[in-house]
């Protein structure tokens, strides 16, 4: 008899600083969608359904997708919108309980709910109520998780992304659900350990290009090769969630039936964890501020390649506004040219700009509407419309390659030498399509400021002569001592330098 495997991706990360929730809208925006349409949509893109799928077809599983409800990082998860989509999962389980085999889940690890702090633990724990204890759950999760104590304890097996920028979803999926496979056949027995580090978060927020966590991952994967470790997961924490359990984690991931796995698995998570620590201070990026970045800009020269500016601390992919004005400022203030910034998240310019044409002269404030403590006021500017759209746009690159999404309402306003991508939905920068599609060819200018830390680079770092981090003040300000936390536990670094491990 085929195994009957249930599958559900419910994924969002909670920046618990940034005002305001996000509702059902926000998971519509980039992905709300039931059963059949959601496998229609995700199944031929680089998703963790579509490595559950390709193993599914392979072992001839009966499949009952429920849900894919993934959202763009924002404020935390209004108690609304997270019952609805926990229901859909937790209704299907229930309605097929002694039918399914197991249970494949994709998450991120670092949701925030209206009403609790751990939104995966919750699921969890919701889910098993309508479970025996030893029916095998998988997990896969984006290794910038804050994972809990009641995570773990929820699910059998867990696998995490081992690439920043993200590029492995599909295979993090394929291998979670040949792990499943095992569990539900009876040839493996799996269970997870788990060992956190008091740090805020792996100091290179876990980028696998460049700094300690390259070597760490690569032999996470040979370790995997071992007899009875199914699975290393090296999760660098998520520092804008204000919770308890916030911070580096490692995942390991064992077979209970091959003797001595647990004592090798603990002797595994027990290095990588003290590898972590030991590297604390080996930070990989250089912070510029924003006026020594844009002297940068002013001077370079683009003949190979534009120079790529990261916003770090406006990055909406960490949950910050995406509104903050301090370099765009220092961009006109320098006269540069060629330039151009993306995105400026303002719905209220984006729809202001949507009752003119293209090719008009428009005055209007844009940027810093919501929080100008952190990036910087409104500006007041005077451009031209040289583009209007509905958003749309279909991914062609590494990370979203073959996914349609939206930045709603999108004008693309030039002011002096700068282009400003307006747009009304929140989306930091993965793809050479978010320019592309609202006209701009990213090859063709000589000054790219993208908000982003470090997805941007999976597109845009191939094209790019040079690129450069800045810091912008902003919500996700590098400088964690400006945002207030109470919850996190203490000691814990760099809030408490002499902490030890």
């Amino acid at each position: 008899m085929p195994f009957t495997v249930l599958t559900a991706e419910f994924a969002s990360e909670n920046n618990t600083f940034k005002k305001g929730l996000t509702e059902l809208h926000d998971f519509a925006v980039d992905s709300l969608l039931l059963g059949d349409a959601a496998i229609a949509a995700r199944r031929d893109a680089n998703t963790e359904l579509a490595g559950f799928l390709d193993v599914a077809g392979d072992k001839g599983w009966s499949v009952l997708h429920t849900v894919s409800a993934c959202a763009s990082p924002n404020s935390p998860v209004s108690a609304a919108a997270y019952d609805h989509i926990a229901g859909l999962i937790c209704a299907a389980v229930e309605a097929n309980r002694g039918k399914i085999d197991g249970i494949l889940l994709s998450l991120h690890g670092a949701q925030v709910t209206e009403v609790s702090d751990d939104g995966e633990g919750e699921l969890l724990r919701r889910i098993r109520r309508f479970t025996t204890p030893d029916l095998p759950i998988g997990v896969t999760l984006d290794l910038h998780a804050n994972v809990t104590r009641a995570m773990v304890q929820g699910a059998q097996a867990w696998v995490s992304y081992k690439t920043y920028p993200h590029i492995d979803m599909r295979d993090c999926g394929r291998q979670l659900a040949l792990i499943l496979d095992g569990a539900m056949a009876g040839r493996t027995n799996p269970l997870t350990i788990r060992r956190d580090v008091p740090m805020m978060d792996e100091v290179n927020a876990g980028r696998s290009d460049e700094g300690p966590m390259v070597a760490l991952y690569e032999a996470a994967r040979q370790q995997e090769t071992e007899p009875g470790i199914l699975s290393v997961s090296l999760n660098a924490g998520f520092s804008d969630a204000d919770i308890e359990e916030m911070g580096p984690t490692v995942l390991v991931t064992f077979d209970r039936n091959v003797p001595g796995s647990d004592l090798r698995a603990a002797e595994i998570s027990d290095a990588h964890a003290r590898a972590i620590w030991d590297a604390r201070h080996s930070v990989a990026n250089v912070f510029l501020e924003v006026d020594a970045a844009v002297a940068q800009a002013r001077d370079f020269d683009a003949s190979q390649g534009p120079l790529v500016i990261a916003d770090y601390a406006d990055n909406p992919g960490s949950g910050a506004y995406g509104d903050a004005t301090t370099l765009l400022a220092a961009m006109l203030k320098a006269g540069l040219t060629d330039a151009v910034l993306a995105p400026m998240i303002d719905a209220e310019a984006a729809a202001e700009l949507h009752r003119h044409k293209v090719g008009e002269v428009v005055t209007l404030p844009v940027g810093g509407k919501n929080d100008p403590d952190f990036g910087g006021p409104p500006l007041v500017l005077t451009g031209r419309i040289t583009h209007l759209s509905d958003g749309r746009f279909r991914g062609d690159g590494p990370m979203i390659g073959g996914l349609e999404r939206t930045f709603g309402a999108t004008a693309v306003l030039k002011v002096d030498g700068v282009e400003i991508l307006i747009v009304t939905e929140r989306e930091q920068m993965l793809d050479q399509q978010q320019l592309r599609a609202f006209g701009i060819d990213p090859t063709r200018r000589r000054t790219l400021a993208l908000k982003s830390m470090q997805h941007f680079r999976a597109a845009f770092e191939p094209i790019a002569g040079k690129v450069i981090v800045c810091d912008s003040g902003a919500l996700s300000t590098p400088r964690m001592s400006r945002r207030p936390y109470r919850k996190v536990r203490r000691p814990i670094w760099p809030l408490d330098p002499d902490v030890t491990f």
